[in-house]
């Protein structure tokens, strides 16, 4: 099926096949990427809320699945389908395999029962910068992204809309010009409360992110 992901700003062509997936086709960390989901939930970083961006589902979690070997723009992943941010409890219908991606001609293949989330090429632009990133978590923090500059968070261009090739392209400059590596952790000025972590495992991208949001609590 042919589909386009259009949600506000966010526009990428989908080439997706509505296919039920299965637990062994996405492994034994899928329970930890959910229990890294709700507890995103409690803290209002993943959810739905009438009073924000529209009544809109925000957030989404994924997860690489094939081996570290693979060629950019075939680093498979797992990811939160689109608008499920309002759902309370996620099963694997609400999720999706992004199985390529390209972010010159902005196109994404995927599979599954939900289509991909809008934020796939921003996951995937990130999965292409090292082997070593097995999870990337995208949530929406007030308080996050209001401290950024206090924070010394790495940011994305003010111009730069979320969802967009160019928005993919930002995080990878931001990452070769040698900021994110050590803070795991960056805010996009263009997405309205805006924040991904990435990690090698669920643990230290979900520790990152509330980490900073511990610090700027603290503020």
């Amino acid at each position: 099926a042919r589909a386009m992901v259009d949600e506000g700003e966010i526009k990428f062509s989908a080439e997706h096949n509505n296919q039920r997936l299965r637990i062994s086709e996405v492994g034994d960390r899928f329970p930890i990427l959910c229990a890294w989901r709700e507890l995103l939930r409690k803290t209002e970083m993943v959810g739905r809320c009438n009073d924000r961006y529209g009544g809109a589902g925000f957030g989404n979690l994924s997860m690489r699945l094939n081996p570290p070997a693979s060629g950019m723009g075939r680093r498979r992943f797992l990811i939160t389908g689109t608008q499920t941010g309002g759902v309370e409890k996620l099963g694997l219908e609400h999720f999706c395999v992004v199985t390529q991606y390209d972010l010159a001609n902005n196109r994404v293949h995927s599979l599954g029962q939900s289509l991909p989330s809008s934020e796939s090429l921003t996951h995937g632009a990130i999965y292409d910068l090292t082997p070593q990133i097995r999870f990337v978590f995208h949530g929406h923090s007030p308080l996050i992204w209001n401290a950024a500059r206090k924070l010394r968070l790495p940011t994305t261009d003010a111009k730069v809309a979320y969802g967009t090739q160019e928005m993919a392209w930002e995080v990878q400059r931001l990452y070769r010009n040698g900021h994110l590596p050590e803070r795991r952790v960056l805010a996009m000025a263009g997405h309205e409360d805006g924040i991904v972590a990435f990690g090698h495992t669920a643990e230290e991208t979900g520790s990152a992110l509330l980490a900073e949001w511990t610090r700027a609590y603290s503020l």
